[in-house]
């Protein structure tokens, strides 16, 4: 998973008001309190079924149908900075805990034991329906990692589709990093393709088994609704809406803008380019895909290749109207604070990302303003707001999280090979739009494939053997020169100048 939560400490760094300068040294943690913010009230009495949009998109609209799309509307909670979760009731008797929704991992996972930072567990012991598969299977993320052991039971989930599930369950029986203090869930789902599953692909993902069982489309769409939220309240509100089966109407505004899935096992896409206000960085469309884009509702942050994220934050200080920037706000080592009600974004330029259209010839504009990205972390004494960068650099290509997704209602169409972006509902702060989408756009300007660098993963496993081939090849000739009788000829002695061994690897 690409899940990132920041708790490390840190110092404020100065910023310039008018003629003054005023130094603080505020702790950056994640503030382990929850938000307290009302909901919108919803009527979950409408029954309805899958209706076609025209492009093959399931909506909820028709009242005679057999899957409560709006019944699944809140059914997520959480934030940015703990993720977003869904009760589940797994088990019979079922037991009910809250699971982290993940679209960058395939496995389905729950603590099976206990654990200092979370209140509960799945007993397997104490479920009547829970079978042991034997076998082993460990899972590491972009932060933490845990171990446990496969097996199946019944799966039912209180705010979604009706009945209960026969599901691959990974019970956790021991972590590290993984479980943290402040979060309110005790396992993850995985909604990415099986190519992803540990320990093998065989492990049928929990929404590949959901399609299969109750036949429902290979779609899901979900909206995260923590945008612009302080984490120092103390109720989490409801935090969005996973919608199994289809999309929602109600949860967005306007079209849904799609882009193909280049290949299934992250939701991998294809960015085309970046633009800081209205300054295109002008790298090669290759560098935003090193070496893969995904969309992942299990990172926190919008994660960038090393050299994008240096030219985002290049063109951010050029374009900013503060100057004085510490370079620990940009690797997130350093919190920004203001005099409470001095609000930073005004000082910030919008974000836009270009991701290639279902047409390849086009692209479409996915924008988030400084809201989303400038992100607020806590209060001092009630006198100071504190505020983090929402972007960070990454080893392992570009990742769109939390960041990013909670300006739009995402619909991961898995049945047509592609990802749908629109306009959420709850992107609103004040009244003002935290996001925008435009399009279409001529591509004619970028390369016709700007995905191409990553090896595939089986390629890179011949690619080892290979290597590993042509290593036993120079090993045996080495241990045949060693052992054979040196031979003069008339190109002379074979010594250590004019043999193999003085290339070999150090």
């Amino acid at each position: 998973m690409a899940y990132t939560t920041v708790s490390i400490w840190a110092f404020v760094f100065s910023v310039y008001f008018d003629v003054s300068k005023c130094y603080f040294a505020i702790p950056l943690k994640i503030y382990s309190g929850r938000y307290n913010v009302s909901s919108d009230h919803v009527d979950l009495t409408r029954r309805v079924a899958l209706t076609s949009d025209g492009t093959g998109l399931s909506l909820a609209s028709d009242p005679t149908g057999t899957v409560n799309f709006l019944d699944m509307v809140n059914n997520l909670q959480g934030d940015y900075g703990r993720g977003y979760y869904i009760e589940m009731a797994i088990g019979t008797p079922g037991q009910k805990v809250n699971i982290l929704v993940d679209t960058g991992s395939s496995n389905f996972a729950v603590a099976a034991a206990p654990h200092p930072f979370i209140t509960h567990y799945f007993d397997t012991a104490l479920s009547g329906t829970y079978q042991s598969s034997g076998r082993t299977v460990a899972v590491r993320y972009t932060q933490g990692n845990w171990e446990g052991e496969l097996g199946t039971d019944l799966v039912s989930i209180p705010n979604g589709p009706n009945g209960n599930f026969t599901i691959n369950i990974a019970a956790i029986l021991s972590s590290e990093g993984f479980f943290l203090p402040g979060v309110n869930w005790q396992g993850i789902l995985g909604l990415a393709y099986p190519a992803l599953a540990r320990p093998a692909s065989s492990v049928e993902p929990f929404f590949n088994s959901l399609v299969q069982q109750l036949g429902i489309p290979d779609i899901f769409s979900l909206q995260m609704c923590g945008a612009g939220l302080s984490a120092s309240s103390t109720v989490d509100p409801p935090g969005g809406s996973l919608i199994m089966g289809g999309a929602e109407p109600t949860r967005y505004q306007g079209s849904v803008w799609y882009t193909p899935i280049v290949e299934e096992w992250y939701f991998q896409v294809e960015v085309l380019k970046l633009e800081v206000g209205d300054q295109n960085l002008e790298l090669d469309c290759r560098e935003y895909n090193m070496d893969k884009a995904i969309v992942d509702s299990g990172t926190t942050l919008l994660r960038l290749p090393v050299n994008v994220f240096n030219a985002v934050v290049e063109a951010i200080t050029r374009s900013s109207l503060i100057q004085d920037f510490s370079s620990g706000f940009w690797d997130g080592s350093k919190l920004a604070c203001w005099m409470k009600g001095e609000t930073p974004w005004r000082f910030f330029p919008k974000l836009s990302i270009y991701l290639r259209a279902t047409n390849t010839s086009q692209s479409f504009r996915i924008t988030i303003l400084p809201k989303l990205y400038i992100q607020p972390i806590t209060d001092v004494d009630g006198t100071l707001d504190c505020f983090r960068f929402g972007l960070s650099s990454s080893v392992n290509g570009l990742v769109i999280g939390a960041t990013v997704m909670e300006g739009f209602y995402v619909v991961f169409d898995r049945a047509q090979r592609r990802l749908g972006f629109a306009l959420s509902s709850c992107a609103v702060s004040d009244g003002e739009a935290l996001s925008e989408i435009a399009g279409p756009f001529s591509a004619a300007d970028v390369a016709a494939n700007c995905s191409g660098g990553r090896l595939k993963e089986p390629l890179m496993w011949v690619i080892s053997y290979a290597l590993m081939a042509v290593c036993a090849v120079v090993l045996i000739i080495l241990l045949l020169l060693l052992v054979l009788p040196c031979r003069r000829s008339r190109s002379g002695e074979i010594t250590d100048e004019s043999s193999l061994v003085r290339h070999r690897i150090k």
